[in-house]
């Protein structure tokens, strides 16, 4: 650990700023300073009953969900954008750690710890991690570990085929696109498990959906869904 003067000097030559604002960083602070953290745009989902959890309801009727949570509201040209751009695009895989850290830890806060087994992110395809060098859902899916005190395997669930971005995709189509794309890797890690299954934003919910009938259908007794943020139908 650098001295306190030391650190000073270093952060004055190579200043550590915001990840969502990009102003710099106060000594103390990590990743996100204080000020954007008080003013994210939290859903407190978790706080709900299920019955009354908008998110919930977006998977009525179409694959069993037992729970569905998501930190942040995503909103266009935000501090949320920003952050999963760093994430996704930039290479800060720390974003995904720290904010699913503080997730994990406010939902054990709640006692929800206790409704899992185990945390599976949402895969990517082998060309696509490639290219971008790691998947952003491992990131979130460690940092909820760390906060639930829970384990998770990256290599739960499998990408089998390459698709095309789902970002300008109907809901359908996006339905479409990765309905049949993903399978279990490892079968024997997932044989009556709690799964909660981890990505970093919710849109439409249809790779969530296509992850999670495949969960079980392998096996898991139950599937919830947590991400880092969820963008308004």
């Amino acid at each position: 650990m650098l001295l306190a003067p030391l650190a000073d000097f270093v952060s004055l030559l190579f200043p550590r700023v915001c990840l969502a604002c990009e102003e710099p960083l106060a000594r103390g602070e990590d990743h996100i300073c204080t000020g954007c953290r008080a003013q994210l745009p939290y859903t407190d989902y978790h706080l709900l009953p299920p019955a009354e959890n908008p998110l919930a309801r977006r998977f009525w009727g179409k694959v069993p969900v037992t729970h569905a949570f998501s930190y942040l509201r995503f909103l266009r040209r935000g501090r949320v954008q920003h952050l999963l751009h760093q994430l996704k695009y930039r290479g800060q895989r720390q974003v995904g750690v720290v904010l699913g850290e503080w997730y994990g830890a406010e939902l054990r806060q709640h006692g929800l710890h206790e409704a899992f087994d185990l945390i599976v992110p949402v895969p990517l395809h082998a060309r696509k991690l490639a290219q971008r060098g790691y998947n952003q859902s491992d990131c979130v899916a460690e940092g909820f570990a760390n906060g639930l005190q829970l384990p998770w395997h990256a290599h739960a669930l499998r990408r089998t085929e390459h698709t095309s971005s789902q970002t300008r995709k109907t809901r359908l189509e996006r339905w479409q696109n990765v309905a049949t794309v993903f399978e279990v890797a490892a079968p024997e890690l997932l044989a009556s498990q709690r799964v909660l299954l981890i990505d970093d934003v919710l849109t439409t919910g249809a790779t969530l959906e296509a992850c999670a009938a495949v969960l079980l259908a392998a096996g898991a007794s139950s599937v919830s869904i947590a991400t880092l943020a969820c963008a308004d139908r």
